[in-house]
């Protein structure tokens, strides 16, 4: 049975993400140093991040509360009144920060779509992955824009219903283990993982062993020769 939806995510799939998040951790540690005596910033922002996950969802604005919320932990009674005002600008840097495509995305999409319809299914705050799409200037390649909370087993099957293909037809293709690759197998998709070189740790799993309709890949190109194979 041929391949008729073709489902991408954006971060790190599409375009950088994860080295812009990076760059802001970075602005973080840097305030509060100082209050760091016992190393632990890094942890605290790690758990309180996961923690609030199923408060604020992904994104950089859930990001910036929870810096804020670990600066203020890390740093109690001591944190100067102006740190929050320094995290909140690193998080609007983040917010503002250019899109960078990763390196043939344009052509491999354009192969991708002479061989069926593409849907960009990707997480996180709706206005700011509109905005991201928006300036990538990749939005008409996408016959569908899904922006979802999370994406789990239960997702996917409710994209391929919308879309009207059977799981079978469909194939992913993301960097994450956890929310691109584990998910739609489960629904019963093909899925392509293409690993980042900054992956994040929370979306790391242990990959399928020996699974027929699971292919690692080093970039999203490759997801060409293996459709056509199929």
């Amino acid at each position: 049975m041929p391949i008729e939806l073709i489902c991408l995510d954006a971060d790190d799939t599409l375009w950088h993400n994860e080295k812009h998040f990076g760059a802001t951790f970075a602005a973080f540690e840097r305030i509060v140093a100082p209050f760091d005596e016992a190393g632990v910033a890094r942890d605290t922002l790690d758990a309180i991040q996961i923690r609030n996950l199923k408060l604020y969802g992904y994104g950089a604005k859930s990001f910036t509360l929870s810096m804020i919320e670990a600066a203020l932990e890390v740093g109690g009674e001591r944190m100067p009144s102006d740190a929050v005002a320094r995290i909140l600008a690193a998080g609007r840097e983040l917010l503002a920060h250019p899109v960078e495509l990763l390196p043939g995305i344009e052509d491999a999409l354009d192969a991708l779509a002479d061989r069926a319809r593409l849907v960009l299914v990707t997480k996180g705050d709706l206005l700011h992955q509109e905005t991201k799409l928006a300036a990538s200037g990749l939005g008409e390649r996408f016959s569908g824009i899904e922006i979802v909370s999370d994406k789990d087993e239960a997702t996917f099957r409710r994209v391929f219903d919308r879309h009207a293909v059977t799981p079978e037809q469909a194939l992913m293709a993301g960097d994450s283990m956890r929310s691109d690759i584990l998910p739609a197998l489960a629904a019963g998709a093909f899925a392509a993982h293409i690993p980042h070189a900054m992956p994040w740790a929370h979306e790391m799993a242990d990959e399928p062993a020996d699974h027929p309709r699971f292919r690692k890949l080093d970039r999203l190109g490759e997801v060409i020769d293996w459709i056509d194979s199929l």
